[in-house]
C-alpha cells in the first residue's frame, strides 16, 4: 500500500457514520419550512440564477441547443429584470454551439468521461474532457466509476478525478471547474455518499453533484443535506470551499425553495450563490418563470408563456 493510498483510507475510514433516521428527519423538517412572500420572490430569482439548463439527449440538434442557450440568457424576454441562468449543460459535441450563442455571458458546462456510465479507459475519459474544454467548456461534469468505488477501489476513483482535473487545464492558463457526479442513487448507503463526497473533494473537485439524471433515485433532499454537511465540514478542515449541485427530479419552485432552505440552514449563506450551489435541471426553469410571473401580476400565465424544452 502506497502512502497516498494509506492516507486516503485513513481519511475515509475516519469519517463518522451517518445516522440515517436523524438525517431523513432533519431533511423532512426543513422541507416543511415556509418563507414570507418577499423572501419567496428573492428565492425564485436566486433559484433561476442557479439553474444549469440542461439537455442530454441523443436526439439533441444544433437548433434545439441554440434555442435552449437563448432561453438561458434571457429566460423571460418580456421582463429584462429576470436573471439569466447560471449555465447551459450539454454533451461535448454541442459545446461550440452553446458558446456561439452565449459568448462569455454564461458558463458552458459539458458532461464528459463516458457519461452517464463512467465506464471507459482513462485515456478516453481524458480525451473526452480535453475535447470539451478546447471547444469552450469552462465547467466539466465528470461521473465517477461507481463500480470501482463499490468494489472498494477508492484510490482508482481518486486518481481518475485528479487526472481529469489536470485535463481541465485551458490554453489561457486557467482551468475549467470540475463538477464530480457521485450518482448517489447507485451508492447504496448514506455512508457511501459521505465517503464519495470527501474522496471527490480531496481529489480536487470544485463541485460535488448528486446525479446524472439518468438513474433513479436522482437528487433527494436528505442526500443533498448530507453533501452540504460534507462541504461545510471540508471547508472547516481544509479552508477550501466546494460547491454542491443536486440534479435530476427537481421540477417545481416549491422543491427548489426547499433546497435553498436546506443550503442556508446546513452550509450557510456563503453557499447561497450560483458560484457554490446549482440546480441541474431542464423543466425546473419553466415552473420558476410561471411562479415569478404569478407573483408579479397576481395570476398564472397561459401554457404558451414558457417554451417547451
Amino acid at each position: 500500500m502506497t502512502g497516498a493510498t494509506a492516507s486516503l483510507r485513513r481519511t475515509l475510514e475516519g469519517l463518522p457514520g451517518v445516522d440515517a433516521v436523524g438525517l431523513e428527519a432533519r431533511a423532512a423538517g426543513l422541507g416543511t419550512r415556509s418563507i414570507k412572500t418577499t423572501a419567496k420572490q428573492w428565492a425564485i430569482d436566486l433559484a433561476i440564477s442557479m439553474v444549469d439548463l440542461t439537455t442530454l439527449e441523443g436526439a439533441d440538434t444544433p437548433g434545439k441547443v441554440r434555442a435552449l442557450s437563448a432561453k438561458a440568457l434571457k429566460p423571460d424576454p418580456t421582463d429584462l429584470s429576470c436573471p439569466s441562468a447560471a449555465a447551459v449543460c450539454v454533451y461535448p459535441d454541442m459545446v461550440r454551439t452553446v458558446r456561439e450563442v452565449v459568448g462569455d455571458q454564461l458558463h458552458v458546462a459539458s458532461v464528459a468521461t463516458a457519461f452517464p456510465s463512467g465506464r471507459a479507459a482513462l485515456d478516453i475519459k481524458i480525451a473526452d474532457t480535453q475535447d470539451a474544454v478546447e471547444a469552450g467548456a469552462d465547467e466539466i461534469d465528470l461521473v465517477i466509476d461507481r463500480g470501482a468505488f463499490l468494489a472498494g477501489d477508492h484510490q482508482k476513483v481518486h486518481d481518475e478525478i485528479r487526472a481529469i482535473k489536470e485535463a481541465c487545464a485551458r490554453s489561457d492558463g486557467q482551468s475549467a471547474h470540475l463538477k464530480v457526479i457521485l450518482e448517489t442513487g447507485e451508492l447504496q448507503t448514506y455512508d457511501n455518499v459521505r465517503r464519495a463526497s470527501w474522496l471527490a473533494m480531496d481529489a480536487g473537485a470544485n463541485f460535488i453533484k448528486t446525479s446524472t439524471g439518468k438513474i433513479q433515485p436522482a437528487a433527494t433532499l436528505p442526500v443533498t443535506l448530507l453533501m452540504l454537511e460534507a462541504v461545510r465540514d471540508y471547508r472547516v478542515a481544509t479552508g477550501r470551499q466546494v460547491g454542491v449541485k443536486p440534479a435530476g427530479g427537481i421540477r417545481t419552485s416549491k422543491d427548489a425553495i426547499k433546497y435553498l432552505v436546506v443550503v442556508n440552514e446546513i452550509a450557510g449563506e456563503d453557499w447561497l450563490s450560483p458560484d457554490w450551489f446549482r440546480f441541474g435541471a431542464s423543466s425546473l426553469l419553466n415552473d420558476l418563470l410561471l411562479q415569478r410571473q404569478k407573483m408579479t401580476t397576481g395570476h398564472y400565465s397561459g401554457p404558451d408563456y414558457v417554451t417547451l424544452d
